[in-house]
This record gives C-alpha cells, structure tokens and sequence, in this order.
C-alpha cells in the first residue's frame, strides 16, 4: 500500500516561490510514475507535471518555465518547485502515483495525497 503526505503549501506574494514536497510511504515496482495536479475553486483538477521512476518528466505549457518536478528516491520524496508563481496558480495541489508510464490523466492515478493549499496574492 503506498501513502502520500503532501506539504511545503502557503500564501505569497505574485512573483514569489514556494516548494511542495509529498513523502511516500511503501513502495512502487521498478516502473512508476509520480505527478502533481492541481485544483482551483470551481475548476476541474488539472495536471501539472509528471516524473518517471527513470527520470522522464513533463509539466504542463500553463507551468512550463516556471515550475519544476524532480524526486529524491533515497528521501521517498517528490517535490515540485515552483517561481514566478502568478495569481493563477492558487489553488490545491495533490500529488498522485501510479504504476508503470505516465501520462496526464488524473484517472489513471491509483494513489492520492490529501492536498496542501497555495495561495498567490497580487
């Protein structure tokens, strides 16, 4: 069974930074992937990058630029680094796992965190 604990969420100021981390617990088989997607109010959840257990990765045009996905494997950990955050980008994040490839189909994720809350002020 694999759990996922999502943090590093907060308020800023538009053009500020902040670092989300999800901390897994259990484990994947040698071929997985991890992903962020995000949920603004009244919005559909919506993906934002992906990172393969080989270190194949991806984020969405809205993010590209400015948001960045890696994972530490020694930590269990998946972070999501995001600059130059915008108004735009306030919503929850989730982090997400799935085995074997990614894609950005939040429906084809079996694992979920809970969510950590960002908020971006202009």
């Amino acid at each position: 069974q694999v759990h996922l604990v999502e943090s590093g969420g907060g308020s800023v100021q538009a053009g500020g930074s902040l670092r989300l981390s999800c901390a897994i617990s259990g484990s994947f088989p040698s071929r997985y992937c991890m992903a962020w997607f995000r949920q603004a109010t009244g919005k559909e959840r919506e993906w934002v990058a992906f990172i393969s257990g080989g270190g194949f990765s991806n984020t969405a045009e809205s993010v590209k630029g400015r948001f960045t996905i890696s994972q530490d494997n020694a930590k269990k950990t998946l972070y999501l680094q995001m600059n130059s955050l915008e108004p735009e980008d306030t919503a929850i994040y989730y982090c997400a796992g799935k085995i074997a490839g990614c894609i950005s189909i939040q429906g084809q994720y079996t694992y979920w965190g809970q969510g950590t809350q960002v908020t971006v002020s202009s």
